[in-house]
Formats: structure tokens, C-alpha cells, sequence
């Protein structure tokens, strides 16, 4: 991760203009990183634990599209920064109402098979490389794969008649189809519409009552391929629930639900809307429930303290090596931590970097402040909808109204 360096990736979501396919899903934009800022917390947050890589913030920048047909189209977009690792959240299917016991049992066989993934996964090989890293005092960083931005446009996108845009047909079902097969279409008076929100909202921020939008991504086809709801249409959302994280692990929560539709043109709908999807990045931790609730896994597991505290106990036994009983117990402060309790003959130092490291680990997993449930400005959505009695067309309410001669 350096300025200069080249970046290739490709499009998480197709891109439409007047309700038609312009830019499919998994075009091609080329760019390089522009630019590196210090990330100044993470620097402060390694270095209580022995790590001192001085940690960056990437700053990117896109200048070329490769469309599907091969052609290259130029762009000019903004610096894009807060790129992370993001993962779609499902909400899960409802479960009912759970014992204490039960809810306790189901954490912990998710916290194995957690682990268990660590070993299972493909990238075995990668994440061993990128744990022996995180044990030394300095090494080299990277973007992760899967790592997205947000990119706007400095200028307007033209497309000229050979591009694929003008491919699409005239009328928007028949370009609409020919190229995107998957479309959300209406299924039982309920829209699945993929969306993005305007703002930023999160569970320190937010409290109940509040209001925000977000716009209607992609538009929805009905069985007939008629225009259902234009790309364009803005859902109101409401907050229903909205706890900030606290001390002691306990993570935020944010709920909200959507209320109205309006269309381009002015039209409201009343609707019942969900959240049943969203983009999230991976170091948040989020778990999004079946009535469309969002909050931080719990991090509350004592097996790493406990280990950390019995091996740093080890410096103060007396059979064994010193020396072999120093590097164990000064365990979990990095290479550093071992190579300075070994060397040091100190069996008092050793298990004081042992018990240090373990004190870390106790104060991250239960003492803390917890993470807040956080959705920034442009993040992608899903939400199911359900129309009131007036359902409406937008191919209908577009049209001029009849004129009696």
C-alpha cells in the first residue's frame, strides 16, 4: 500500500440514468492510491500492544471504466477515502422468543464455528501470513480484498452511441430485461427495493422520532415489465429504537423502519418498509435481525484473558527453564514481548508483560466502550415493501391525462 500503486476492481452495483441500465454490476474501474494519511488512532491503539507500524489511511482515485464489450471509457472521479472491507448482512429468519440459556448456547456454538472458520476457510495460507505480521513490531500494510468506496463523479459521465447504454432498446422493459434478468420486480404486493441512504445514521446519533432518505437505486418492474418505481424515488425512514454504546461491552442498537414512498414527480405512497439487507463493513461486527433491527456481536468471551492470565502465571513457576518460562509468559505482547522476556532473565519483567497483555485483553473484551451501530452517507440497502390500498403505477402517472374532445 503505497502512492502510486495500481488499483483494479469492479463494480458492486449496476448504475442506471432515466429508469435505464447505463453501467452494469461488474464493470471494471481502474485507478491507483493518491495519497496516504496517518491513521493516528490505529497508530495509538498498536502501539499499546507492541506493534509500531506507523498505520495509514488510503486515499484513491479512478480514472477508467472497462466496460463488458472490452471499450475503455475515461472518467474523472473525486478522492475516495474510508475504504473498508464490506460484507452484506441478511437478516435472519425469526426465531421466536428464546430462553436465556438458549440465547447463550446459540452465541457460543457461533463463536466456534467462528473460529473453527479461521482454519477451514480458503485463504488458509493468507491469514497465517497476515497473523505471524500482526506479531511483529513492524510490517507492511495493504488494502484487503473486497475493500469498497463510494466514488463521485467530477464530471458527467458521456456515453456515446457505441456505448452500452445505447444497446438497451427503446423502451425500458426491453433494455431492461435483455440485460439484467435478476431485476426486482413486484411478487405479491411487496417491493424489494435496492436503495442508498442520503445520510449518514448511526445509534450514537440518531434517537427515536428522527427522520432521513434514502434513494431508490435500481427501478422495479412489475410481472408485466410495466414501471413499477422509478430509480430516483426517495424512502422516508423513521428510527424506532436507537441505543448508543456503552462502557463494559455493551454495543449500540438501531432500528428503523420506512413509512413513505414518494416518486420523482411528487407522489406519495404510504408503505410498510423493512430492512431486510445492507452493506456493512467487516470490522463492525454487525448481525441485523429478522424485523430489521441492526447491533454489534457481543465480544465478551474470557477464554483469551484467562489464557493470557494463565500463561503469564508460568514466569513465576519454578520447574522448567527460566528462560523457556519467560518467552510463554510474556505471550500475547508480540515477538517483542517474548524476545524481551526471554533475554532478560527476569522472571518479575516476563510475567509483568504477561499479566500487561492479559489486562489488554480483559479491558477490550468487558471493560470498552462497545461499537455503535453505524450506516454511513451512501451506504446500500435493501429494504421490502409493502404498498398501502392506493397502489399506484409510475408508468401510469407519468403519462399526460386524457383530454374528452
Amino acid at each position: 500500500m503505497k502512492e502510486g500503486e495500481p488499483l483494479k476492481g469492479y463494480l458492486l452495483y449496476p448504475v442506471y440514468a432515466e429508469n435505464r441500465l447505463v453501467i452494469p454490476a461488474g464493470t471494471t474501474p481502474l485507478g491507483s492510491v493518491v495519497k496516504l494519511n496517518p491513521d493516528r488512532n490505529r497508530r495509538i491503539h498498536s502501539w499499546l500492544r507492541g506493534d509500531f507500524t506507523p498505520f495509514h489511511i488510503p486515499v484513491v482515485q479512478f480514472d477508467q471504466l472497462v466496460l463488458p464489450d472490452g471499450s475503455v471509457q475515461s472518467i474523472v472521479s473525486q478522492n475516495a477515502t474510508g475504504g473498508a472491507p464490506v460484507l452484506h448482512l441478511w437478516a435472519a429468519p425469526s426465531a421466536g422468543r428464546r430462553s436465556f440459556f438458549t440465547l447463550q448456547l446459540n452465541r457460543a456454538k457461533q463463536q466456534v464455528k467462528d473460529t473453527a472458520a479461521v482454519v477451514t476457510a480458503p485463504g488458509r495460507g493468507d491469514r497465517l501470513v497476515q497473523a505471524i505480521y500482526r506479531q511483529l513490531p513492524y510490517h507492511p500494510e495493504r488494502i484487503e480484498s473486497a475493500t469498497a468506496w463510494t466514488v463521485s463523479l467530477e464530471q458527467p459521465l458521456s456515453l456515446g452511441p457505441d456505448s452500452f447504454a445505447a444497446e438497451l432498446g427503446a423502451g425500458p422493459a426491453k433494455g431492461f430485461l435483455s440485460q439484467r434478468v435478476d431485476a426486482p420486480v413486484l411478487h405479491e404486493r411487496s417491493w424489494q427495493l435496492h436503495a442508498y441512504l442520503k445520510e449518514t445514521i448511526s445509534s450514537a446519533q440518531q434517537k427515536p422520532g428522527d427522520t432521513f432518505e434514502a434513494v431508490v437505486a435500481e427501478p422495479v418492474f412489475d410481472a408485466g415489465h410495466a414501471l413499477e418505481i422509478p430509480q430516483g424515488s426517495q424512502l422516508i425512514g423513521t428510527v424506532t429504537q436507537a441505543k448508543p454504546a456503552r462502557w463494559f461491552g455493551r454495543s449500540g442498537k438501531l432500528r428503523f423502519n420506512f413509512r413513505e414512498l414518494k416518486l420523482p414527480d411528487g407522489l406519495s405512497q404510504h408503505v410498510d418498509g423493512t430492512l431486510t439487507g445492507a452493506d456493512a463493513s467487516r470490522s463492525s461486527d454487525l448481525q441485523l435481525d429478522a424485523d430489521g433491527g441492526v447491533q454489534s456481536k457481543s465480544r465478551n468471551g474470557a477464554a483469551i484473558p484467562l489464557a493470557l492470565t494463565v500463561l503469564a502465571g508460568r514466569a513465576l513457576d519454578d520447574d522448567g527453564s527460566l528462560a523457556g518460562n519467560s518467552a510463554v509468559a510474556s505471550n500475547g505482547f508480540g515477538i517483542v514481548g517474548r524476545v524481551v522476556g526471554a533475554v532478560a532473565s527476569s522472571s518479575n519483567l516476563a510475567a509483568g508483560i504477561g499479566f500487561y497483555a492479559a489486562a489488554l485483553s480483559f479491558y477490550d473484551r468487558w471493560v470498552a466502550r462497545g461499537h455503535d451501530v453505524l450506516f454511513r452517507k451512501d451506504t446500500r440497502i435493501e429494504v421490502t415493501t409493502s404498498p398501502g390500498r392506493n397502489l399506484f403505477h409510475a408508468a401510469e402517472v407519468q403519462q399526460p391525462p386524457a383530454i374528452d374532445r
